[in-house]
């Protein structure tokens, strides 16, 4: 039997602030585990952008694409433009992006605080929530199937 430490065994851990570069070997390394289980490695990101007449943000989405799938991870408009339908417009442009892409669906989550209904309201239907969010809030996931 041998006393040989592997490196592992032989490993440091460390806890910091964040680090953007641990964040890409992350995602590089889960892209690869993912490609590898499920035989699809194409993984990509799109973003759509509404700018005012000075050039300033007015609001934007980003979102992923990955086997048939459009991940919605951040969709935000300027309060004083919230009233001029340009959320819906953003989501309609990034549902079109992803079926163009090739999705048939589409997943978002947003905190009871922010726009459940919102979503609701495009035809996404809840999925699950996660209670614990600070000030008695849950997070809400949501799925819609898209239409080409």
């Amino acid at each position: 039997m041998s006393d040989a430490r592997t490196p592992a065994q032989e490993a440091t851990l460390t806890v910091g602030e964040h680090d953007p570069e641990l964040d890409k070997r992350l995602e590089d390394g889960l892209d690869a585990f993912n490609a590898a289980a499920t035989g699809n490695a194409e993984h990509t990101e799109f973003s759509v952008r509404v700018t005012d007449a000075d050039g300033e943000l007015v609001g934007g989405l980003s979102a992923q694409v990955w086997g048939g799938l459009c991940g919605i991870h951040l969709l935000w408009v300027r309060e004083d433009c919230r009233a001029g339908g340009w959320g819906t417009k953003l989501l309609r442009a990034a549902e079109e992006e992803a079926v163009r892409r090739g999705c048939d669906r589409a997943t978002v989550s947003s905190y009871t605080f922010q726009a459940p209904g919102f979503y609701q309201r495009q035809g996404y239907v809840e999925v699950g929530r996660v209670p614990g969010v600070p000030g008695g809030h849950e997070d809400v996931y949501l799925y819609k199937e898209l239409k080409g």
